[in-house]
């Protein structure tokens, strides 16, 4: 492994099975193990151990690390600070600008210069108009990997079994710096999934639903490991489907958020290929293995879900919600702005207009959706219908630009976050729900089922 530090290909390989084939660990342990440097002893950090178990403090191998245009000048400043004029891997060190792209004001695009000067004194990654979690699941997240971000959604990687998750900026100028973390191995929820979706309801409000229950703090650093319980419910998740959970789960404080590689992960995987050279290491939880809860979600007990305004737990469903007109919808972000979410927005807006009083805009969430969008013909059917189609930004999601809110307005979004002023003033009100239900609310000019316009 390239990755690893005992830098022996004989010893390496023996590691890696050995960790792989114990039983007894979760997915979590096993992919700090295979990546672990040192475990903390008493007497400090050391090796005692082949595997690390959940709580102990290791040192660990980084084989990406990221950050955007919001965290990223605090960690080229710390690490100036730090005194660092070199860093230690710029093949596994990723800049996204995304944000807001392009620059809405000078104070922006000065920002944007500083990183573009560190990506060229550095030699590193530099992407530019696609969201950082989807570029990273369309180009190089692999199985196994750890991946580190200054993005709390850094998370949705999990989607292809990659150990991912979000950190700090001057943490992730650290990881640049050495290739190294620390972390403390999480305890695991596993959580069974069965059943099938009614009409209307889609993998969004299943995250929704999940977060309502456990609340807001109810996985705080725990790994949440999704499994199915039949061949055909694990084929009612496409990996869009595994993206929008894995990304949404930070907000319930989950440390990671992993799928099992299964055929519709190498599919995906063989379909979209790796641009660096990533080893994929398929890792399983052992039968054995010990977890925090286990419990099982049956699908078909789910029904549309909205959560808001201002609390990400505060979940209803559409029918108990009562009604609220809108000033807004908004379908994209890094949760909800994939092909399959721009589908189901143009199913339901298809030979249908806008309701007179709602603005909608609609945000894909890289350039590679944004050209699938268009070869679809699903952009034709947004600008007929009287939204707005913009490039692959962050902007209304984080509330900059390209859909920002003012005083008092009220938006139903696909976006990540509803916290009070997220998306603009601080007296805006934002609601979250599935691509589906805000499309079909942005028709009625408030909080709609979708069930009726998807027949």
């Amino acid at each position: 492994m390239s990755s690893s530090l005992l830098q022996n290909p004989q010893r390496d390989a023996d590691h890696l099975q050995r960790v792989l084939g114990d039983d007894s660990l979760t997915f979590a342990e096993k992919a700090i193990s295979i990546k672990n440097v040192q475990i903390k002893a008493n007497s400090g950090f050391t090796r005692p151990k082949v595997a690390a178990a959940a709580g102990d403090i290791v040192i660990v191998n980084v084989d990406l690390a990221l950050a955007q245009d919001s965290t990223g000048p605090l960690a080229i400043r710390s690490l100036s600070e730090m005194g660092i004029e070199r860093i230690y891997d710029p093949s596994k060190v990723l800049l996204v600008i995304d944000h807001t792209f392009p620059a809405a004001d000078e104070k922006v695009a000065n920002l944007h210069s500083m990183i573009r000067d560190f990506v060229s004194k550095h030699n590193c990654m530099l992407v530019e108009g696609s969201i950082s979690h989807q570029y990273v699941l369309e180009y190089l997240a692999n199985p196994g990997m750890i991946i580190l971000g200054a993005d709390s959604h850094t998370c949705q990687a999990g989607c292809v079994s990659a150990f991912a998750s979000g950190i700090g900026s001057t943490e992730i100028a650290a990881v640049w710096a050495t290739g190294q973390l620390w972390l403390r191995v999480p305890e695991t929820i596993k959580i069974n999934l069965s059943g099938a979706f009614k009409k209307g309801v889609f993998a969004r409000d299943l995250i929704l639903d999940y977060i309502g229950k456990v609340g807001e703090d109810g996985a705080n650093y725990k790994a949440l490991e999704w499994s199915f319980s039949t061949d055909e419910v694990k084929e009612r998740f496409s990996i869009d489907s595994r993206a929008c959970i894995s990304n949404a789960s930070m907000e319930c404080g989950a440390k990671i958020s992993v799928f099992p590689v299964d055929e519709i992960t190498r599919n995906y995987l063989d379909q979209n290929p790796r641009i660096n050279d990533a080893q994929r290491i398929e890792i399983q939880s052992g039968t054995s293995a010990k977890f925090k809860d286990e419990l099982e979600i049956e699908c078909n007990n789910i029904e549309p879900q909205v959560s808001g305004p201002d609390n990400i737990d505060k979940v209803h469903s559409v029918d108990e919600l009562g009604t609220v007109e809108i000033d807004q919808a908004f379908i994209g972000s890094s949760t909800n702005g994939r092909i399959e979410d721009l589908e189901i927005a143009a199913r339901i807006l298809k030979g249908r207009k806008v309701h007179k009083n709602t603005r909608c805009v609609v945000t894909p969430s890289s350039v590679k959706v944004y050209e699938e969008a268009m070869r679809r013909g699903f952009v034709e059917v947004y600008l007929e219908s009287g939204a707005v189609f913009t490039n692959a930004t962050c902007g209304a999601c984080v509330g900059t630009h390209l859909g920002a809110l003012g005083e008092n307005e009220v938006c139903i979004s696909s976006s990540s976050r509803n916290f009070v002023g997220r998306m603009g003033a601080l007296s805006s009100k934002i609601y979250l729900a599935s691509p589906a239900t805000v499309a079909a609310s942005a028709l009625e000019g408030e909080i709609t089922d979708a069930k009726r316009y998807l027949q």
